[in-house]
């Protein structure tokens, strides 16, 4: 890695913070699903990063990172009727102030998931008007931290929150509509789009970027059934959301492909106003990119991540307890793809890691030797991908610790940092010493 390369951790506010009722802040969309029982566990205390960030703020300065990705929750620092919630201002300027005190610079992230429920009773994402209400929020949370964030992410995962939240339903807020899905895909791009304007006119000197998913695919078998459906797959997956932000526009055999299954009623969507593309498609200072694992597609499954085969040019060298295949080779590749279809300016990896529920043994050790294979691999397949020539700029770990990691409730462990989500005690993991060293390293080489 170069001289200036970023190493780091990411978290969100809701799979950490819990203060649920502290502060005036109001209900997300998480905190209904949660009410209503479709979650296992709820964040109204999560991680009590809330009261406890301090300390987490010292093991991060212990870890030795240069930068920590945070989210912050739209609900906490503005009401109900658009204003600033000063409490909740506060909340983050004093976390801010202590990330910069240790020497760690401070990533915000904008949208983490945590829609405000009052935008959800007025449609949600596929209610255009959303758009207006996150970049009062933009506007907010760029004047007032300004002048200490320099790096800002606008929206994390924009396929999650629209496939898996109003199309499957499987995540906040529980909608099952693809036509809305798609509808609140398009805002999110635009809201982006509209936030990275904003954000510079509050920030002059401000780095701007979003934190794209993907899941680069292969065609289980070389049959062309199979090839068609991962190519189906891709597009739905990934570039659906890669192209626009891009400049290329909405890929034009997905809108056609989208309107011949029904999800569109034409292949220009009455979502889609005349600027909109030019809005989306906002400079970036930089592509976040979060890769976790890749898959295979076959006939008939062409909107299904499980379809996983062993086999293909990315045999897994394991797999992760979320059932993910673990194909380090996929992300050099998918990487030297982005470099070479996009041309981003510079690529950040936003999120990376991998979840084993290793615990302490008698002795308070975590040996997670699992993850520590995983991020080896997974930081080796960067630096190929850099000595491709592709300009991958940084790099963040998820996650710091242990957290609510949505509908998989407390089970699913992907912290360096153990959390007994009883007693709430930390204990860092072996993959923490392991990239406390590895970040060494990298530093003088």
């Amino acid at each position: 890695m170069h001289d200036d390369f970023t190493w780091g951790v990411a978290t969100s506010a809701y799979q950490i913070e819990g203060g649920r009722f502290e502060d005036g802040k109001a209900p997300s969309i998480w905190d209904t699903f949660s009410d209503i029982g479709d979650l296992p566990e709820s964040g109204d205390v999560a991680c009590d990063h809330y009261h406890r960030y301090l300390d987490d703020i010292a093991l991060m300065a212990d870890l030795g990172i240069d930068a920590y990705r945070m989210s912050i929750a739209w609900t906490r620092v503005v009401d109900a009727a658009g204003n600033p919630n000063l409490a909740g201002l506060a909340f983050y300027d004093r976390i801010i102030d202590a990330l910069l005190a240790a020497g760690i610079v401070p990533w915000v992230t904008l949208y983490h998931w945590d829609l405000p429920q009052s935008i959800e009773d007025e449609g949600g994402w596929p209610n255009r008007s959303v758009v207006e209400a996150f970049d009062v929020y933009a506007a907010i949370a760029s004047k007032h931290f300004g002048a200490r964030v320099k790096n800002w992410i606008t929206i994390n995962e924009p396929w999650v929150v629209s496939m898996l939240g109003y199309k499957d339903g499987v995540f906040a807020p529980g909608r099952t509509s693809f036509a809305d899905a798609l509808a609140a895909a398009h805002h999110q791009l635009l809201a982006h789009g509209r936030a990275v304007g904003t954000i510079r006119a509050n920030v002059p000197d401000a780095r701007v970027g979003i934190a794209l998913d993907c899941r680069p695919c292969r065609p289980a078998t070389p049959n062309p059934d199979d090839e068609a459906a991962s190519r189906y797959f891709d597009g739905y997956r990934n570039r659906w959301f890669f192209d626009p932000v891009a400049g290329l526009g909405y890929p034009a055999d997905m809108l056609s492909a989208f309107e011949a299954r029904g999800h569109l009623t034409s292949t220009t969507p009455e979502w889609l106003k005349s600027g909109d593309l030019e809005t989306i498609s906002a400079r970036l200072d930089f592509l976040g990119v979060n890769y976790y694992t890749s898959v295979a597609v076959r006939h008939g499954h062409d909107e299904d991540e499980a379809t996983d085969v062993p086999s293909g040019p990315y045999p897994p060298s394991g797999y992760t307890e979320m059932g993910w295949q673990i194909t380090p080779d996929a992300l050099h590749e998918y990487l030297v793809h982005l470099h070479k279809v996009y041309q981003p300016n510079s690529i950040v990896i936003t999120e990376n890691g991998a979840s084993f529920g290793d615990g302490p043994d008698l002795t308070g050790r975590v040996a997670d030797i699992r993850r520590q294979d995983y991020l080896e691999q997974h930081t080796g397949a960067v630096r190929r991908a850099i000595a491709d020539g592709v300009p991958v700029d940084g790099y963040f770990l998820w996650s710091f610790m242990d957290n609510l990691e949505w509908t998989s409730g407390y089970a699913q462990r992907f912290g360096v940092v153990h959390v007994d989500h009883d007693t709430l005690v930390r204990t860092p993991k072996d993959s923490f010493y392991w990239y406390q060293e590895a970040i060494g390293r990298a530093r003088t080489s």
